[in-house]
């Protein structure tokens, strides 16, 4: 069974929505949300990413969801059955309803080891690399997290769901995503203590040391909370947007593959190739020489000083 990807309607949907914010926020409101240059930055990596994902979307869904569909569910007796030993999932309601969480689940790890993994953050560095928080940020998207994203996806369409309805799942995914990516929506009360909302999402973009690697879900909180990474937005602290190494331009390839320049300069600094390895693998900040620092090492030395005060 085939569906039509929600993307197909958002996509005209997401410029309508931008351009409405633009106008409204330089008419009415604070006509420093949209600087002109980054927006047009935002744009173009959103047009190459859209465009980009078109022509892998063959690769991930034949290559990596129905390659691994037809192994892992073969057809038995002309029934679509698991290697388990189960019958792999139709379309009925709560199988919609078992994939979405587990979309979402699966989005929170793929999220979570972007900001963990210094590889996959030079990839998703991309999207925080911009000091404006807006709705034209939300298409500000890296290209090359296209190329291992569907890993993080293939083990559902492995235990029996459809591919088309993961992808289905996904699109859906993307579509809350964007609309997280305004400063006009305020805390929604009871919808936060479920729900991965906007002012959450403003915590997930600060470079404020407290609120950094925090909010790393999709639709729904309950997996920062459970796995510690949750972090409500406290209005006493003014939020600053952006990286703590950001790629200084406007241009789109600077902004596309700064970081991995960061990574071979500081893969240089040390002969070991354990050094080396984690300068690739590791968490962002960490060093050899401790002349930068992860964010847990940051926060590690924050408490430190506060009890020696204390």
């Amino acid at each position: 069974m085939d569906f039509t990807n929600p993307l197909v309607y958002g996509v005209p949907c997401f410029l309508g929505f931008i351009a409405l914010e633009l106008s409204y926020s330089k008419t009415f409101d604070n006509k420093n949300l949209y600087k002109w240059r980054d927006l047009v930055s935002s744009l173009s990596l959103g047009i190459g990413s859209a465009v980009l994902g078109a022509l892998l979307k063959t690769v991930s869904v034949m290559l990596v969801f129905n390659f691994a569909y037809e192994i892992f569910n073969p057809m038995v007796d002309g029934v679509r059955t698991n290697i388990m030993g189960w019958e792999s999932f139709g379309y009925v309601w709560y199988i919609w309803v078992i994939c979405m969480l587990l979309d979402d689940f699966s989005y929170y790890w793929f999220h979570r080891q972007n900001h963990m993994v210094r590889i996959f953050w030079a990839a998703h560095i991309v999207h925080h690399s911009s000091d404006n928080f807006n709705l034209g940020t939300a298409v500000r998207n890296g290209w090359f997290t296209l190329f291992y994203k569907p890993f993080f996806y293939v083990w559902i369409v492995m235990i029996g769901f459809p591919p088309a309805m993961l992808l289905f799942c996904l699109g859906l995914e993307s579509l809350w995503q964007f609309q997280l990516h305004t400063q006009y929506v305020k805390k929604l009360g009871f919808f936060d203590k479920f729900l991965n909302t906007h002012t959450m999402h403003q915590v997930h973009h600060a470079r404020n040391i407290e609120y950094m690697d925090k909010n790393h879900g999709g639709i729904l909180n309950i997996f920062d909370r459970v796995f510690g990474t949750w972090k409500e937005l406290d209005d006493e602290v003014d939020i600053e947007y952006g990286v703590s190494t950001p790629p200084n331009s406007y241009n789109i390839f600077i902004i596309l593959t700064h970081e991995y320049k960061n990574i071979w300069e500081d893969m240089k600094k040390s002969k070991q190739w354990k050094h080396k390895f984690m300068y690739v693998f590791g968490p962002p900040g960490w060093s050899h020489d401790g002349s930068t620092l992860t964010i847990k090492q940051i926060r590690n030395e924050q408490a430190k000083n506060v009890s020696k005060i204390k």
